[in-house]
């Protein structure tokens, strides 16, 4: 990694901005007036911005400076907890699991893939679900220790990372009782007739269905469109439409919010992927989701192990 500044006068510009001014800064610190000044000097020399500017008696951030006390903001975060997680590691006492999950993903098929690692002993599991793209640039600064996703890293040689086909699910289409009559009746072209909940197309697999529903010549009926799946099910309980979701979890549909499976479009799939960066030394329960999380859902569609 090349290094254009030093940390330790990005630290001192850090204090400066929280601080509010030089003079604070260098009580704080226990150091002269002088230094701190030189030190962010040296700082903004090495960037080759200016990061402060006087308004009258007052010194204040440039917008630079600005993006530089952000990133400082996290910098300094993490090396506050740097202590406590290498006291907590040596300990033993805990394995923590940075995960992101892909908000495209359904929470029943995340608790499914992860269960191969909840019974770790003294497991921490840190879930953090956002957008796929967000959710890459976290695993890239080894924010994460993994992406739960729809779908497969996108290549890109900066990032380093690999992608596991975990399992695949067939679409199956999931009515309310008082749609399910109909939409069984004639499916899949009786979509064309009854109201349709859809994933938004921040999801992989929505823009599948509509390539399916295109070539079957269906004009669906679109009532909504959700981002959330667990919304989107919520909707569909309601009786609001009819939604697609994996078969695999038809039994949890069923049992929560009353929905009825009234067709499968096995044509037309839900990919699970688990996304890490491609380094010699893995974490460990990386290495045990692969191995073993493709036995989990849809075995027989699944990826083989990644070796």
């Amino acid at each position: 990694m090349s290094q254009t500044f030093n940390y330790r006068h990005l630290y001192y510009f850090w204090v400066v901005a929280k601080e509010g001014g030089v003079a604070r800064a260098a009580e704080r610190l226990d150091m002269a007036v002088q230094t701190i000044s030189a030190q962010v000097r040296s700082l903004e020399k090495d960037l080759g911005i200016a990061l402060l500017r006087t308004e009258g008696r007052n010194l204040v951030l440039t917008d630079a400076g600005v993006a530089a006390m952000h990133e400082a903001d996290q910098i300094f975060a993490l090396g506050e907890q740097l202590q406590h997680r290498v006291a907590e590691a040596a300990t033993g006492r805990v394995l923590r699991l940075n995960l992101g999950i892909s908000d495209g993903i359904a929470k029943v098929a995340v608790h499914r893939l992860l269960t191969p690692v909840l019974d770790a002993p003294h497991l921490r599991l840190l879930c953090h679900e956002g957008e796929f793209q967000p959710l890459l640039g976290e695993l890239a600064l080894h924010k994460l220790d993994a992406v739960l996703a729809d779908r497969p890293a996108p290549p890109n040689p900066a990032l380093k990372t690999t992608s596991q086909l975990l399992g695949t699910s067939p679409i199956a289409w999931y009515a309310p009782p008082a749609w399910a009559d109909a939409a069984a009746r004639g499916f899949p072209h009786s979509l064309a007739v009854v109201p349709l909940l859809l994933p938004t197309d921040h999801a992989a697999a929505r823009a599948r269905i509509d390539h399916w529903l295109e070539r079957e010549r269906i004009r669906p009926r679109i009532a909504g469109e959700f981002e959330d799946s667990a919304l989107l099910a919520t909707f569909a309980g309601t009786g609001m439409g009819v939604m697609p979701a994996p078969e695999s979890m038809g039994e949890h549909l069923a049992r929560t919010h009353g929905l009825v499976a009234v067709g499968t479009t096995a044509e037309v799939q839900e990919q699970f992927h688990l996304i890490f960066s491609a380094r010699k030394v893995m974490h460990p329960l990386v290495v045990r989701l692969v191995e073993r999380g493709a036995m989990i859902l849809a075995p027989a569609h699944c990826g083989p192990p990644v070796r």
